[in-house]
């Protein structure tokens, strides 16, 4: 990223982000994030499966970094003010596949759809996500 409005004060891999062990594509596209996540105990609650609060953990990250894509630049910062996230199928091994797509980039606030999938493409999770856009301080 290029000129950043703020002092980031915590590395990617040292953050969240590397915490979960969350792997995060190359910038394609303004408003389109991807990533995946391989299934590892340290995501899963005791049944096994992938906790709840991942999927809406990866939500949120891709949809806050797809908004800072467009608004950094612009002395903006995002900032999470809503994330429901909706579970349909459990993922207890392999990966989980995030795309994050911005549906609504206004000026103060972007809404994203953001879907997860299994290895085999099934629909696990479903999120929506709105950032809000903020002057830097």
């Amino acid at each position: 990223m290029t000129n950043v409005p703020f002092e980031t004060r915590v590395s990617p891999e040292d953050s969240f982000i590397g915490v979960l062990g969350l792997e995060i594509d190359e910038l394609v596209d303004v408003g389109l994030r991807t990533a995946r996540l391989r299934v590892v105990p340290g995501v899963c609650q005791p049944m096994g499966i992938v906790h709840g609060g991942i999927y809406a953990a990866i939500a949120e990250t891709l949809a806050s970094m797809g908004t800072a894509d467009g608004v950094l630049e612009q002395g903006k910062v995002p900032l999470g003010m809503s994330n429901n996230t909706s579970f349909l199928r459990p993922v207890s091994e392999g990966s989980v596949h995030a795309e994050a797509r911005a549906f609504h980039r206004g000026r103060t606030s972007w809404l994203w759809d953001v879907e997860m999938r299994n290895d085999d493409g099934k629909l696990c999770a479903t999120s929506r996500v709105t950032i809000a856009v903020r002057e830097s301080a």
